[in-house]
């Protein structure tokens, strides 16, 4: 059923059914399923308290038991499965799921979570079916911490992904949802450092044309019940408050849409980001601006409830405000089936952890991964004596927005049962050391009671450890020393960020009391315990573990971290046992081909609330590369990562990526390699080649800095919609037609034919550029795909109808979107670089016009170009300012204004102290306006003004003479921290 005929359905279905049964006379109107959801949200909401509706605004909305309403709590965090709320089906990581380029995939990814969802639902009340997911932020650097939970660098083929997975996790019932999913984070937020105070600086092209793009085309969809605002700022006001929230979300869409902020957020709007004097005023602005649930203070909603209660006492909201944002609640409540047990169709739901979810998990896995390079070894040939190496090679990896594991598949377990234990040979490849103290002792893990006895949760039935019962306990034995030692396995995951893991697997971990101990199946946690430094000091090391940021320390109980003043840190002499490169060498020689198999680990270098430095692989595993290749047998390089690298891929004879996958990771790349499935996952991100390819991580202007695969003018590792597959496949007969006016599409089509021996997976791309554009438009741009299965010798003849609204840019001289006459390139082929064929079509549209400057004037931020310019705020309730950057000074550009028959005076609407120069085209200033220090006068010079208040919202007119005509570039120069918002001009 498309989306059009869904919300068709939903829209006759909530005016109330005749048939249903009515109501007992006593039970309210609210309870009456023939009414229409408003009339019953209307009911509802003239039954409750003032109190009873502020409390709802918090996460936790209380229970009301005077009209049996129970508890109910937004934000169930469900990216790739189930999180945080114990084992679910896990499947890859979003980024993964980008990588299958396959809508109706992800589609029914989303509907198995969604059961999922339900299932546990019924049996832990807990979880809630207002979903967190998915995130829809595009991948626009690659160093961003939580590329893992992004789709694509590209905003329509996010847009697809996100689009589909949504569907599946609402449902397709016209009037129920299964779950209510929200959208995060809006917006323009791809930066943990200082995340909850940075400022995107964003200018309106790339805004519209860019950040905005990803999100509107998912809540038109109407799959979406909501979003979540981002830590950060956007041209310098929270996004919290922002009034896009306003301007643009809630004008995309007639629902009701639910906005959740982030956790701790509300608060951050006074504690960290000073936007506002007090939590009251801090509360009821993100209220007005369109924020319906607050999530903060955990579960105490107590904090929120007299922050709004001092809002309304004060006067800065009305009951009128919380009624706007409590109706929101309560329509996804209704649609959520809250009220109507007896009708949700969702109700009593077990789909969980069922023989079709496990194949799915498996599915997705395969179709995400991705082979990057393949000189004819892969598929490996039967009777291949394979090494199989790295640190990642028998893992398993989960992340922070993980469930926990049903089932595990690691690459070798996966290889052993598929090409038989006697033609494989593991070596993981790390260090092996032991840690000896400045008294000659060594570090020491004591052995764990192994009874089998479970009384003290350690150990399972079979008296083997149970890993997901080992992290943080504290009545495990600390470390100590001895004569002998502990061989640890030492793993550097980059930048000096170690983990120490012991013979039995179990890491090295400190808990709230401080020791250490051998407790942790593997890294994690808010805060990861599981990892250390090793700091050279004087002969040896000292350990820091980088948890607590403390050394640590051998005390008379046990080893810990130093926290008195009287124990000093422990020196460390670091004993070498074997070389990881030793290990790897010694059984590569032994074999035909070496898979090496490299990565992160998601809780470690990368993850929320820490962006990565570099594209480059962690030394140690570079150095496992090295001696893999050094070996003399083929090498194939396997990585299992959450975003690109940067890697030398000289001497490999093959490369493939994947996303860490879920419980299936290993079982699909060892299907992959033995050639049972031919890949056909495609980058939904560029892989630049070096990091000097890269612009600053707080660059939100993709057009200015030539970012992503639209605008990167160098060349890549790897392009943006690349793979490669293990069948080959021919494109022809390329057609366009339909170049209608407004309203229209242009429908494209070709044949694509697999001339390989295998079946296969292609994904046939289309993409489209402007031949002549009158302004910067992108290099080329992803406008349909589509993922096709063929048959040896088979053909398909894939159509792809593209609107013409698709060929726009947003027109800054004008405030609008608009299609530029003329002709523009349509290109199809196996990825972004990688095109076999094009031809051109001519559309109509609305040719250029000049700005009409001397009737509107000029908003400063909608330049065509600019240097040394960033975007603020231009009042802390709505609009947008320029001002120079760190440099102190900046430029901005004009093109084709029109000042008619002539204008004698220019006037500019600024704030603060400095100079704005105007100059036509690249000559000398014409018109020179100082701005005095505020309260002395209007200054001297060309320049005169008024105003004289001192704060950055306090702005003050000031005019100058200037002598223009016709249609001509302006140019300003700024000097000094001021703001300047607005430019006019008068004849």
């Amino acid at each position: 059923m498309s989306i059009e005929a869904l919300r068709r359905r939903c829209a006759a279905a909530s005016q109330g059914d005749p048939h249903v049964t009515p109501p007992s006379p006593s039970a309210p109107p609210f309870r009456d399923q023939r009414l229409p959801f408003a009339k019953r949200i209307d009911d509802l909401l003239g039954r409750l308290t003032l109190d009873e509706k502020v409390s709802f605004l918090h996460q936790f909305a209380p229970a009301v038991p005077r009209l049996g309403i129970a508890a109910f709590r937004t934000g169930q965090e469900a990216l790739h499965g189930v999180a945080w709320m114990g084992p679910a089906t896990v499947f890859p990581q979003a980024v993964g799921l980008g990588a299958t380029w396959n809508p109706e995939l992800v589609r029914r990814v989303g509907e198995a979570v969604s059961k999922e969802v339900r299932a546990m639902r019924s049996r832990d009340d807990r979880v809630g079916l207002n979903v967190w997911s998915p995130t829809v932020n595009l991948l626009r650097h690659p160093l961003w911490g939580r590329n893992e939970e992004g789709y694509s660098e590209d905003p329509r083929l996010t847009s697809a992904i996100a689009v589909a997975y949504t569907r599946g996790l609402r449902g397709d019932h016209p009037v129920y949802w299964r779950t209510a999913p929200v959208l995060k984070h809006w917006l323009a937020h791809n930066n943990e450092t200082a995340r909850d105070t940075a400022s995107s600086s964003v200018r309106p092209r790339v805004l519209h044309e860019y950040d905005l793009r990803a999100f509107r085309e998912t809540v038109e969809a109407g799959t979406a019940a909501g979003v979540m605002p981002a830590y950060n700022l956007v041209n310098g006001r929270p996004n919290h408050v922002s009034p896009l929230l306003r301007e643009q979300l809630r004008a995309w869409t007639d629902d009701d849409l639910l906005v959740c902020s982030d956790a701790g957020a509300p608060s951050n709007l006074v504690d960290s980001e000073h936007y506002f004097d007090t939590h009251e005023e801090a509360t009821a602005a993100a209220l007005l601006a369109g924020v319906d649930s607050f999530t903060d203070h955990g579960t105490d909603g107590r904090t929120i409830v007299a922050r709004v209660r001092g809002a309304l006492d004060q006067g800065l909201l009305t009951e009128a405000d919380v009624d706007i944002a409590v109706r929101r609640q309560l329509s996804v409540r209704f649609r959520l089936g809250e009220f109507d047990p007896d009708h949700d169709p969702h109700t009593g739901v077990d789909d969980f952890d069922t023989p079709a979810h496990r194949a799915l998990a498996q599915e997705s896995a395969e179709q995400a991964i991705v082979l990057l390079g393949n000189d004819g070894l892969l598929p490996l040939a039967p009777g291949t004596r394979l090494a199989v190496v790295g640190l990642l090679a028998d893992e398993c990896k989960l992340d922070w927005y993980s469930g926990s594991l049903l089932h595990r598949s690691t690459p070798l377990e996966a290889l052993y049962e598929r090409f038989g234990a006697e033609h494989v040979e593991f070596a993981e490849g790390v260090d092996r050391v032991r840690l000896r103290t400045s008294a000659g002792t060594f570090l020491h893990v004591p052995a764990v009671d192994d009874a089998g006895e479970d009384a003290e949760g350690v150990r399972g039935t079979e008296g083997a450890l149970d890993p997901a019962l080992l992290a943080g306990r504290t009545d495990l034995p600390p470390l100590t020393t001895d004569v002998l030692g502990t061989e640890f396995a030492l793993v550097d995951w980059g930048e000096g960020v170690l983990t120490l893991r012991a013979p039995d697997g179990r890491y090295l971990s400190v808990a709230d009391d401080g020791y250490v101990r051998a407790s942790a199946d593997q890294p994690g946690g808010w805060v990861v315990q599981e990892t250390f430094r090793l700091e050279p000091h004087g002969n040896g090391h000292l350990l820091r573990h980088l948890g607590t940021g403390r050394p640590v320390c051998v005390a008379a109980d046990g080893v810990r971290v130093a926290d008195e003043p009287d124990i000093g840190p422990e020196i460390f002499e670091l004993v070498l046992v074997e070389r990881g490169e030793d290990a790897v060498a010694r059984v590569a020689a032994r074999a035909d081909a070496v898979l090496v198999v490299a990565g992160n680990d998601p809780h470690i270098n990368g993850r929320e609330t820490e962006d990565r430095t570099t594209l480059r692989l962690p030394a140690q595993q570079e150095r496992l590369l090295r001696a893999a290749r050094a070996a003399g047998p083929r090498t194939v390089l396997a990585l299992v990562s959450a975003y690109p690298y940067a890697f030398g891929a000289g001497g490999l004879s093959a490369v493939l990526w994947t996303a860490h996958g879920g419980q299936a990771a290993g079982t699909a790349l060892a299907r992959v390699l033995a050639g049972d499935v031919s890949p056909a996952g495609r980058l939904p991100q560029t892989w630049y080649a070096d990091d000097a390819d890269l612009p600053d991580l707080l660059d939100y202007d993709v057009i200015g800095s030539r970012q992503t695969y639209q605008y990167f003018e160098g060349t890549p590792l790897f392009p943006f919609g690349h793979g490669l597959s293990y069948a080959s496949f021919a494109y022809a007969d390329l057609t366009a037609d339909g170049t209608g006016g407004t309203g229209g599409t242009v429908r494209v089509s070709c044949t694509v034919t697999n001339t390989g021996a295998v079946t296969a997976d292609e994904v046939p791309q289309l993409y489209l550029r402007a031949a002549a554009p009158s302004v910067v438009r992108p290099r080329r741009e992803l406008a349909a795909h589509t993922r096709i299965t063929l048959a040896p010798g088979a053909s398909a003849r894939p159509v792809f109808e593209v609107p013409l609204a698709a060929f726009g840019f947003w027109d800054v001289a004008h405030g609008r979107w608009r299609v530029e006459p003329g002709p523009y390139e349509l290109l199809v082929g196996a990825s972004s670089e990688d095109v076999r064929l094009r031809t051109a079509v001519t559309l109509g549209g609305a040719s250029a016009a000049p700005r009409p400057v001397r009737e509107r004037g000029l908003g400063a931020a909608d330049f065509d170009e600019q240097s040394g310019i960033v975007i603020v705020d231009r009042t802390k309730a709505s609009g947008d300012a320029v001002t120079p950057g760190p440099a102190g000074t900046g430029e901005l550009v004009y093109r084709d204004c029109d000042f008619g028959a002539g204008v004698r005076r220019v006037t500019v609407t600024v704030a603060g102290t400095g100079t704005v120069e105007v100059s036509l085209g690249g000559g000398a200033p014409l018109a020179t306006l100082p701005l005095p220090a505020p309260g002395s006068g209007s200054g001297s010079g060309s320049g005169s003004g008024s105003g004289s208040g001192s704060g950055p919202y306090d702005y003050r007119t000031l005019g100058a003479d200037l002598a223009a005509e016709g249609v001509r570039d302006l140019r300003l120069r700024l000097r000094g921290p001021l703001r300047l918002a607005h430019v006019g001009f008068s004849g």
